[in-house]
């Protein structure tokens, strides 16, 4: 067989072999999925609906953590719909919509977990060296 690699002829047989599994493999690389455009024209909605939610947010002039989480939270949702939908990782597997989505997640149980240690740190030392006055 190496002296027919060198010639050239094992790499035909080689091709030949594997014939058979070429077709299906163009022919599941040429499939694509197609969406009923009312998915779109529903998640164009809820972006909207969410849109205008953390407007009114603005005006009715909501403060503090209210607001803050009440934007943050609008702010999720609308980036999640476009990540499943017009990203299109609603039909991704799981393996990589994990390799996307969790790092984020992880990022801001890490971040809260900060806050609140900066919290207990600010509170340990205004205990034990006062106030600084």
């Amino acid at each position: 067989m190496a002296e027919a690699t060198a010639n050239g002829l094992g790499q035909h047989a080689l091709h030949a072999s594997h014939a058979h599994e070429a077709p299906a493999a163009v022919a599941h690389a040429d499939e694509h999925q197609e969406h009923p455009i009312k998915l779109y024209l529903v998640v164009w909605a809820w972006l909207f609906i969410l849109s205008t939610c953390s407007y009114l947010v603005d005006y009715f002039g909501l403060q503090g953590y209210l607001r803050w989480s009440l934007i943050l939270i609008f702010m999720i949702l609308k980036a999640g719909l476009i990540v499943a939908v017009f990203m299109h990782m609603a039909w991704e597997r799981l393996a990589l919509a994990y390799a996307i989505i969790l790092p984020p997640i992880l990022v801001l149980v890490f971040t809260t977990m900060m806050v609140f240690e900066a919290d207990y740190t600010l509170f340990t030392r205004l205990a034990f060296f006062g106030s600084g006055h």
